[in-house]
């Protein structure tokens, strides 16, 4: 059997790829504290169980390829309460935020095409493009300007005839970067001056700490340049649910983008059951788990804080904060320290940093942590993370 290029041209996700070392780790009967995904441990709102539980059907049949209206309408209103009106025929239900991200690549790329981010930037958004044989061409940031955008000069002199969109999270994701309005009008212009698509990637809206927070949504010079991807994964603490949507008010790119629903035929309808439940979840449910975030995100700062030589972002939204390490590789540090090292049987899991940007020699000595975790299993974990430091045996300071 011969494998294609294309295949052999993915990449395993830092995110993921150290997960057999964590199953080794436990069958030793170690306990791993999980920064390295973004699973919360929120409970998921009963409104998503109790509508699968009382769904009556004789037969579970195949749904609408574009997704079931009833779900399609409760995405309709959230975004009216918010102030962004979208019509049904804007809204296509998908397998999760990744699916809609597969599909927008798919609209818009031939292979040699390119695609703009900015790196630090969400791994799988790589494997994404190169499945259509697209290239992700990354505009770099830094963690010393807070990972906001360079100015607009700098980003034009990356745009190529090749250019076909930029691609960016707000907030972030892997930095908790919130994007100021100078920096979205700033986004805004770039795209439309070259007629290129803006995918906005907008699955962590709810979760920003200080300060406001706007969609490109809201934004309507952009109706004909603007892809917005959603997901109900981090909103509504339902990761395994795998059900989102891709939003746009280009007809034309709707006509493609239900040939790419149609032949996967359709979503699973338990799931978009759920899903649609969730949206009847009360603002409060969202008000109390943005302010545990906030929370979470000022225990795990002024934890790192404590450990010398590392260095963190100070991140405004999302869940994940990006940290550089005094160590030699922060891959082999964290297989280290999943490997030989543990207090009372127990260690840390994070996702190596180098695989949040294009190049794989940047970021080799970064690692992005998720503080998912309750306010006591962060402060333990980072107390681990800062013991596995002073004796890791690639410590650099």
């Amino acid at each position: 059997m011969k494998l294609s290029a294309r295949i052999q041209s993915l990449t395993s996700s830092p995110i993921r790829k150290l997960s057999p070392y964590a199953d080794a780790a436990k069958a030793k009967g170690k306990k791993i504290y999980h920064l390295n995904i973004g699973q919360p441990d929120i409970k998921t709102p009963d409104q998503f169980m109790e509508s699968i539980r009382t769904y009556d059907e004789q037969v579970i049949a195949y749904g609408n390829s574009k997704g079931e209206g009833f779900l399609i309408e409760a995405i309709r209103k959230y975004y009216a309460e918010k102030g962004m009106d979208f019509a049904a025929d804007d809204i296509f239900i998908t397998n999760g935020g990744s699916e809609a991200l597969i599909f927008a690549v798919m609209a818009l790329c031939d292979p040699g095409d390119e695609i703009m981010v900015f790196e630090p930037f969400y791994a799988n958004y790589t494997t994404f493009a190169r499945e259509f044989g697209a290239k992700i061409n990354a505009v770099q940031t830094n963690v010393t300007d807070g990972y906001h955008l360079p100015d607009a000069a700098a980003i034009e002199a990356q745009i190529t005839p090749r250019t076909k969109a930029v691609l960016l999270t707000n907030p972030g994701n892997p930095t908790g970067v919130v994007y100021t309005q100078e920096e979205m009008d700033m986004i805004s212009a770039i795209v439309r001056k070259y007629d290129l698509a803006l995918i906005a990637d907008e699955v962590y809206r709810e979760f920003v700490y200080d300060g406001a927070y706007r969609s490109f949504g809201t934004m309507p010079e952009l109706a004909d340049n603007l892809i917005i991807i959603d997901s109900v994964s981090k909103r509504y603490s339902a990761c395994g649910a795998r059900i989102g949507c891709i939003i746009s008010k280009n007809k034309e790119l709707a006509k493609q983008i239900i040939k790419c629903c149609q032949s996967r035929l359709c979503s699973p309808i338990l799931e978009q059951v759920g899903a649609a439940a969730l949206y009847t979840t009360p603002v409060s449910y969202l008000e109390e788990v943005n302010q545990e975030y906030k929370k979470r995100r000022d225990t795990i700062v002024a934890a790192l804080k404590e450990l010398p030589g590392v260095v963190a972002s100070d991140p405004k939204g999302a869940f994940y904060i990006m940290v550089q390490l005094p160590v030699d590789d922060a891959e082999k540090f964290a297989i280290w320290t999943l490997e030989n090292f543990a207090i009372d049987n127990e260690t840390v899991m994070f996702a190596p940093g180098n695989g949040f940007y294009s190049d794989p020699e940047l970021g080799v000595n970064e690692a992005r942590l998720a503080y998912v975790l309750n306010c006591d299993d962060l402060k333990k974990a980072i107390y681990i993370l800062g013991e596995a430091l002073k004796a890791y045996p690639g410590k650099t300071n």
